[in-house]
């Protein structure tokens, strides 16, 4: 397996998080002086190479922390100089982590390499439909064969509206692939098989390469969990209001229709216009969805502002949207992170 040595934007801000379980799919610290293997960029990824690291017996750290936007963070000095000194990064990619692209750039100019997860597990276009990503995905992923576009993303006219005009919603620009692809459970379970096997090729111990089984195994049981719990909802409750254009995997993984978006443009630092707020409000008038759902990592006034607007039939519901919660929450995990939101999409809808 050759690791990708791609890098995204980004910069970063808050101490750095030691993730790791295995097993139990809960949190643990690295003890003081341990030498993590590997550092993950965004705290969803941190929990599952955590849960590898703990089950090898070694120790891992994150960049983020619970609450964290992954659109929006921007690293500490401590945070860039730890990244300069390590071997292996676990990123995001897809230019999702906007705040750190010079300091992934640094790390990868100082010998780190940098593994972008998300070209890895067969990304759609935005708002494009998921390929089936059942038992064969996994086997498309060995040895990371992508020979469709070389992975190749840049930005080529994405940040142009019609007309030539930069598009005042393009945000961090990002590219023409969607970076949310952890809110499918299953490209998570091919994202943990993956780290296990970047792991194992950094380090030469093949217990990475096991336990990075071990954890896709827990979160194919998770993206069976999340199913479960969804089945209840009727196909035409099925429709989703969210705060940012994050939904696109999850929409299609679990058959639901995403009718609008508060913040439009794939991050959630960019500023709806007047118009599109209007629309919005029409669009869930006319549809008749009971909830808008918001982000933990983001500020709710604008979300809170247009239910207002539609009226008192309209709720407001938050989810982890780009981060795991705190340690002592049901979402804590990613595999608590996804059950949780799969009962309040549920209880929500249903």
């Amino acid at each position: 397996m050759m690791l990708s040595r791609r890098v995204v934007p980004a910069v970063l801000a808050v101490p750095l998080l030691a993730l790791s379980a295995c097993g139990s799919g809960g949190g643990g610290g690295a003890e003081p002086g341990d030498d993590p293997v590997a550092i993950a960029t965004s705290s969803t990824l941190g929990s599952v190479l955590g849960q590898i690291t703990e089950c090898a017996g070694t120790s891992s750290t994150s960049l983020m922390g619970p609450g964290d936007d992954p659109h929006t963070f921007q690293p500490s000095s401590a945070q860039v100089a730890e990244l300069a000194g390590t071997e292996l990064v676990i990123a995001n990619g897809l230019e999702l982590e906007g705040g750190l692209e010079s300091a992934l750039a640094n790390a990868a100019e100082d010998g780190a390499t940098v593994l972008e997860v998300a070209p890895e597990v067969d990304p759609i276009p935005w708002g494009g439909e998921a390929h089936d990503h059942g038992e064969e995905g996994h086997e498309e992923h060995e040895g990371h064969e992508h020979a469709e576009d070389g992975h190749d993303h840049a930005h080529e006219e994405d940040s142009a509206a019609p007309g030539g005009e930069a598009d005042p919603h393009a945000g961090h620009d990002h590219g023409s692939e969607d970076p949310h692809f952890w809110l499918d459970a299953s490209r998570m379970a091919t994202a943990a098989h993956i780290i296990g096997e970047a792991l194992t090729e950094q380090t030469g111990e093949a217990q990475y390469t096991e336990c990075g089984e071990k954890v896709e195994q827990e979160l194919t049981d998770t993206d069976a969990e999340v199913r479960e719990i969804l089945a209840d909802i009727p196909a035409e409750k099925r429709v989703l209001i969210t705060d940012h254009e994050a939904f696109g995997y999850f929409a299609a993984a679990y058959d639901f229709e995403v009718a609008g978006v508060v913040v439009p443009g794939g991050s959630t630092d960019a500023e709806p216009s007047s118009a599109e707020l209007a629309e919005l409000t029409s669009v869930i008038e006319d549809t008749g969805v009971p909830v808008i759902f918001s982000n933990t990592a983001a500020s709710t006034p604008l979300i809170d502002a247009v239910a207002a607007e539609v009226g008192t039939d309209v709720s407001v519901v938050e989810l982890h949207v780009g981060s795991v919660g705190p340690a002592d929450s049901a979402a804590a995990t990613y595999q608590g992170m996804m059950v949780d939101n799969a009962t309040k999409i549920a209880e929500a809808l249903a």
